[in-house]
């Protein structure tokens, strides 16, 4: 039994090697993943507005293009288009980034993200009762105005705790970049750990990566409950208000979606 939990010690929690993977863990891993979550994220919003519009949009054709895009993204497996973008655009001879594989990276993940954002932007324009942009139309406003002013504020109201989970599975995503060759001061949580694992023989370092992955996502799992929440106990006040607007409008129009 001792040999067991010796053995077992050695290969999950060693204390020699993780006081020797760990600094680097948090020197230089935790911060590239911070950095290229955050990144991927923003890149990711960009890219899946622009693809919502595009879902939104009157032309059928356009409507359809933009289905191909998310149906492509959300279909492959990231780590197949990480992987493919990250490695076949410089491949190809487009070099967007010259040689920085961590710019790479963060258009990769960036680009399959945007083909959820997209879904969850979308879905919280159509959420919005009918009547809402007749109502702005009633008092005024142009179709950019409404967007702004009325249809907008009201979605972001419902996507905001979609979107922080989202960030979440960001983070997650960004151990499959190892694939791309980061440098050794671009390389995220998983990279060193796997690197580390493999020079001592040991699972530690993955281990510990994994302890600090928990760090920030259990974080984000709750605040994402917490917004859950409070998005329920406002909801009344929203009805309240869209049925007020709705009744200016007559309770009829072509709603939110198909602006």
């Amino acid at each position: 039994m001792g040999n067991v939990l010796q053995r077992l010690g050695h290969t999950f929690l060693n204390p020699q090697i993780l006081a020797k993977t760990l600094p680097t863990l948090l020197k230089v891993g935790l911060p590239n993943t911070l950095i290229l979550s955050a990144g991927a994220m923003a890149l990711g919003l960009i890219v899946g507005l622009c693809i919502a519009l595009v879902l939104l949009s009157r032309r059928m054709w356009l409507r359809g293009l933009g289905r191909v895009y998310v149906s492509v993204f959300r279909g492959v497996p990231h780590i197949v288009s990480i992987y493919l973008i990250g490695q076949g655009l410089p491949l190809a001879g487009i070099s967007l980034f010259g040689g920085n594989s961590y710019l790479y990276a963060m258009l990769a993940i960036g680009i399959v993200e945007g083909a959820y954002i997209s879904e969850i932007l979308r879905s919280g324009v159509r959420g919005i009762p009918t009547g809402q942009f007749e109502a702005s139309k009633a008092l005024g406003m142009s179709n950019a105005q409404a967007m702004r002013h009325v249809i907008i504020p009201q979605s972001a109201r419902a996507i905001l705790p979609a979107l922080t989970g989202q960030l979440n599975l960001v983070i997650k995503n960004t151990a499959l970049v190892f694939l791309l060759g980061l440098q050794a001061g671009q390389r995220e949580l998983f990279a060193i750990a796997q690197d580390n694992s493999s020079n001592y023989a040991s699972l530690t370092p993955l281990v510990a990566a994994g302890f600090l992955y928990l760090l920030i996502t259990v974080p984000l799992s709750y605040l994402v409950s917490s917004l859950d929440r409070r998005m329920g106990r406002s909801a009344g006040r929203v009805r309240g208000t869209s049925a007020m607007t709705s009744a200016l409008a007559g309770g009829n129009g072509v709603g939110a979606g198909t602006i």
